[in-house]
């Protein structure tokens, strides 16, 4: 994950999962797995040296041979410059249309417009809206507040698995195979 998001999703007022959102609850230390961490030995794959695993870490970071070799791993499995990867839209963090935080799930989007933006009467564009494929990134809701807490209460993704390029005619069919099949 990169720092931001990372820290979106740690916030203090609400813990979520990187990955699937869901509240983090308050946990205890693995005290069985530190120790094992403590006892269990390994070696260098740079310099062969042996140590313990909870030592690893550190010496990793001053050892060169051993970044030689994680730096020989990656030319070995890079295959194209980042710059040819395709551009994918980003349907999973949203800026606020109103001010310049980012890096908001949908449910974060919704929550921060309510305590810091019900009152402004501003017509903006929905970032949740103009990522999606039927989306018009030039339209300006004329009441962006009562769009959000109609239009995006919950997120597509909880409720839908959805192929954002598949059109009506495919989804349809895939919903009637699988209700035949859940019979």
């Amino acid at each position: 994950f990169c720092t931001p998001c990372l820290q979106e999703c740690l916030k203090p007022k609400k813990p979520v999962c990187g990955v699937c959102r869901s509240t983090l609850s308050p946990g205890s230390r693995a005290l069985d797995l530190e120790k094992q961490i403590e006892t269990t030995e390994t070696t260098c794959n740079g310099c062969n040296k042996k140590m313990y695993l909870s030592k690893m870490r550190s010496h990793a970071a001053s050892c060169s041979k051993y970044q030689n070799y994680i730096m020989e791993g990656v030319k070995a499995v890079t295959k194209e410059p980042l710059h040819n990867t395709r551009n994918f839209p980003n349907r999973f963090t949203f800026p606020c249309p109103y001010c310049s935080e980012k890096n908001f799930d949908q449910e974060g989007l919704v929550e921060h417009c309510k305590a810091l933006h019900s009152m402004d009467a501003k017509q903006v564009v929905c970032p949740i809206c103009a990522s999606m494929p039927w989306g018009d990134p030039n339209y300006r809701s004329a009441n962006f507040m009562e769009h959000l807490q109609r239009r995006h209460r919950f997120s597509y993704d909880t409720f839908v698995v959805r192929d954002y390029d598949a059109d009506e005619d495919d989804m349809m069919a895939q919903v009637l195979m699988r209700s035949l099949r859940d019979k």
